[in-house]
C-alpha cells in the first residue's frame, strides 16, 4: 500500500508508473541527497601532493635511518615501546628565518623517521612556506593545494621524503609533518597514540 503522502499515476500504454510526492516529500528528499553529497564532499580528499625537488632524503643535513640517542645536543623527551622522540637541548632551531615553538625528531623502531614541528603566526607561516618552496618546490596552486575557510593545507612529496603542512588561521598555529614516506603508514597504523587535537602528533 502507497503512503498517503505520495500519489502513484501509471501510463499503461507505456507501462510506466511515476510516484508524484506532495511538496514536504519533495523538501525531505532534497534534504536527504544534499546530506549525502555533502558527507561525500567532507571524505573526499582535499589535498594533492606537489612533486618534491631536490628531496632531501632526511632532515636538514640528518639522513632517514639515522640511529639516535641521548647526547650532549639531544634529550630524550619521549620513550615508548617503538617509538622515541628527541629536542634539541638549546630549543628548536629556525626554518630558513622563521622562529618555530617547537621541534621534535621521532625515531621508529630505533631508526630516524620523522620531525613534527610547531609554530604560530601568520608572518611565521608565511616565511616557513616561502622557504619550503625555495627549497622543494613551488606550490600548485590549483584546486588540490587548497586554501578552505580557516585551514590551509600544503604537501610536498618526494621520493623518500615528505612534508605535510596545516595552518589554522582562527587559533593561528600550525603543525608540520616532515617524514620518511615509507614509515608513514606505520605511524598511522598505531604505533604512536596521538592526543586527538594534535594532528597525528605525540606532544
Amino acid at each position: 500500500m502507497m503512503p498517503e503522502s505520495a500519489l502513484m499515476s501509471c501510463r499503461p500504454n507505456k507501462g510506466i508508473c511515476e510516484m508524484n510526492l506532495y511538496p514536504i516529500q519533495r523538501l525531505r528528499l532534497l534534504l536527504t541527497v544534499l546530506m549525502v553529497l555533502g558527507t561525500s564532499t567532507l571524505l573526499a580528499p582535499q589535498v594533492d601532493a606537489v612533486p618534491m625537488v631536490n628531496d632531501p632524503k632526511g632532515f636538514e643535513g640528518i639522513p632517514w635511518g639515522a640511529a639516535f640517542s641521548e647526547t650532549a645536543d639531544f634529550l630524550l623527551v619521549e620513550n615508548s615501546p617503538h617509538i622515541k622522540g628527541y629536542e634539541l637541548k638549546q630549543g628548536p632551531p629556525p626554518l630558513g628565518t622563521a622562529k618555530v615553538d617547537s621541534m621534535r625528531f621521532l625515531t621508529l623502531d630505533g631508526e630516524f623517521a620523522r620531525v613534527v614541528i610547531r609554530y604560530h603566526g601568520k608572518a611565521t607561516h608565511d616565511q616557513i612556506v616561502a622557504y619550503f618552496q625555495s627549497r622543494y618546490g613551488p606550490l600548485d596552486r590549483t584546486p588540490g593545494q587548497i586554501s578552505k575557510g580557516s585551514v590551509q593545507q600544503l604537501n610536498w612529496q618526494g621520493d623518500e621524503s615528505e612534508i605535510m603542512l596545516t595552518y589554522e588561521s582562527l587559533p593561528d598555529r600550525g603543525i608540520i609533518f616532515f617524514e620518511y614516506r615509507p614509515s608513514a603508514l606505520k605511524f598511522s597504523e598505531g604505533l604512536m597514540a596521538p592526543e586527538p587535537d594534535h594532528g597525528g602528533a605525540t606532544y
